[in-house]
């Protein structure tokens, strides 16, 4: 028995492992096994965001993307990092389980225990109209990012003139609500993006999609761990 100890435990550590390859589909990686210096900050997998409490699918404190675009954002990590900043990321692929949570918690229009940081002058029964709450994301399809800039020295995160998940104008790349320091700091994330294929969205400065998304049409709902 005890020489078919080291093979059991071989065994076992093998079959864990398969285990948790095999967590996430084949297409997919954990962003911080491509870019081990990224900061995270996941909103949605604790309270502090516009639902106010955990959302369903997010397991873990973790960011997932498709291959592809997880190493086009460590190209675009290390040209900012020539620039003292860095990237944090608040979210990236999103469970379809998670924008059904969404989708749920609007229709509750009683619900608005995050309405003054998150949507103050926003009525809830406005969101599903204005498009900022939707059936589908995006994000379900494993090759769009929400993230912003920090300074390399400090880890602070750099002006941008608004809040993240911010329902509002001033979350628009094209508002006259914020500073010229503040629509150059939106600049140099958008322009360090976009060179390395990550286009933006008109509506939320921190929202990017890799152009050339390698599921454009599935939309996938395991779980963030």
């Amino acid at each position: 028995m005890r020489k078919l100890f080291p093979v059991l435990f071989s065994l076992f550590s093998l079959f864990s492992g398969l285990i948790n390859a095999q967590e996430i589909p084949e297409g997919f990686v954990h962003l911080d096994e491509v870019i081990p210096d990224i900061i995270y900050e996941i909103r949605y997998a604790g309270n502090h965001n516009f639902v106010g409490k955990p959302i369903k699918g997010y397991e873990a404190e973790q960011a997932i993307m498709s291959k592809k675009a997880a190493r086009a954002l460590a190209e675009v990590q290390r040209e900012l990092i020539l620039k003292d900043c860095m990237l944090k990321v608040f979210d990236a692929y999103r469970p379809q389980r998670a924008v059904d949570h969404f989708v749920e918690w609007a229709r509750v229009e009683s619900d608005t225990l995050m309405k003054s940081e998150f949507y103050p002058d926003v009525p809830k029964s406005k969101l599903f109209e204005l498009g900022y709450i939707a059936s589908k994301s995006g994000h379900s399809r494993g090759s769009t990012v929400d993230l912003t800039l920090i300074n390399v020295d400090d880890c602070e995160e750099v002006d941008m003139g608004g809040n993240y998940d911010l329902f509002g104008e001033v979350s628009h790349h094209n508002t006259n609500k914020i500073t010229a320091e503040q629509k150059r700091n939106r600049e140099i994330l958008r322009l360090a993006m976009r060179k390395h294929g990550f286009r933006s969205y008109s509506e939320e400065w921190w929202h990017y999609t890799y152009d050339a998304e390698p599921y454009p049409y599935t939309y996938f709902d395991f779980p963030v761990k």
